[in-house]
């Protein structure tokens, strides 16, 4: 699990100077579709509108044909210190309640990459929502899974209040969770990436039900999210995978999915898997063919998970020349890929 963390300053519509441990950045464009100019060079970033995913590319600098550079210049980027930005002066600290003064400045060590004192902070600022989803977050980064579960119970149950001083203080914080071993999704201050936060933690507890029953009342609040369809078919099919319901279920939570982005194809890869626990084998091979088909801004991991998926499914069905066929392409690329060695008898 991953820290994204800043501090955002809007200058005009759809202008916002970011503030991050790396120095100041402009991004341009509406929500879900960035063009950031910073130290790291030029960023477009576009978001999947209902999962909580984007993916971030670097755009490379323009040349004319002629080599000379590209007229446009970009407007020159304030460095700006972001711990002063998260400062409160001594004044300002005389009237700021207790609580409110510990999370602005756990934000400020979390800018500063002293994640013990922020802690430490926020704990003193855990029963306000934002301090108990921060201090939540921060403790299942440090595998304090006991302290990770209370306080992001706590968010949960004052979910309403959520964000309410991150954007007093204007501060923007986004956490990486991996959703399964090839996917990870970025989630902000609300119930829902609480919730999937809260999952995180069931399951490094081996605490399955509770997981189970986060995801499903995540369902109910948001039965069209992939992210939460993928979630729930990663865990049944770990916790279960020989059950014959549990496929049943993964296979309806997979109806109707199209290969649209790389959530979708990692929810198809669960369903083969399904639908080969089930025995329909030769509906497993047409699910992965089809999500293979479509390899843009898919991860190499996820790539070869389908591949791998599909060697077994060709072992499965007696097409041995086949199976051997992708396990050997697997095997050239990572020889370390799972099992992929033994069975071709190395």
């Amino acid at each position: 699990m991953g820290f994204r963390f800043w501090r955002r300053i809007r200058i005009a519509p759809g202008v916002t100077l970011n503030l991050s441990k790396s120095g100041g950045s402009l991004s341009f464009g509406p929500r879900g579709a960035k063009f950031t100019i910073g130290p790291r060079g030029k960023r477009a970033t576009m978001g999947i509108p209902g999962t909580g995913l984007f993916y971030t590319t670097t755009v490379p600098s323009g040349r004319s044909s002629g080599g000379r550079s590209a007229s446009y210049s970009p407007p020159a980027v304030p460095t700006v210190r972001p711990e002063d930005r998260l400062t409160l002066g001594f004044l300002k600290r005389l009237f700021t309640p207790d609580d409110e003064e510990a999370l602005v400045d756990g934000c400020r060590e979390l800018v500063l990459g002293n994640e013990d004192k922020a802690l430490h902070h926020l704990e003193q600022a855990a029963h306000l929502a934002d301090g108990a989803y921060l201090a939540g977050f921060l403790a299942l980064k440090k595998e304090r899974l006991e302290e990770a579960a209370s306080y992001l119970s706590t968010a949960a149950e004052k979910y309403r209040r959520l964000s309410r001083y991150f954007s007093k203080y204007g501060i923007s914080a986004t956490m990486s969770l991996p959703i399964t071993d090839e996917i990870s999704a970025h989630v902000g201050p609300d119930l829902r990436g609480v919730l999937l936060g809260l999952v995180e933690v069931y399951q490094r507890q081996e605490r399955w039900q509770d997981a189970i029953a986060c995801l499903e009342k995540l369902r109910r609040l948001e039965p069209d999210d992939a992210v939460v369809k993928l979630s729930l078919a990663e865990l049944l099919l770990d916790a279960r995978p020989v059950d014959k319901n549990v496929c049943r279920k993964i296979v309806r939570l997979a109806e109707g999915i199209e290969n649209e982005t790389p959530v979708h194809t990692a929810l198809l890869l669960y369903k083969a898997r399904a639908l080969r626990g089930l025995g329909l084998l030769d509906a497993a091979r047409e699910t992965l063919t089809g999500a293979l088909r479509r390899r843009k801004a898919r991860s190499e991991e996820l790539l070869r998970a389908l591949r791998y998926e599909r060697a077994l499914v060709y072992e499965d069905l007696g097409q041995r020349r086949r199976a051997r066929s992708e396990l050997e392409k697997l095997y050239a690329e990572d020889p370390d890929y799972e099992d992929v060695a033994a069975r071709l008898g190395l």
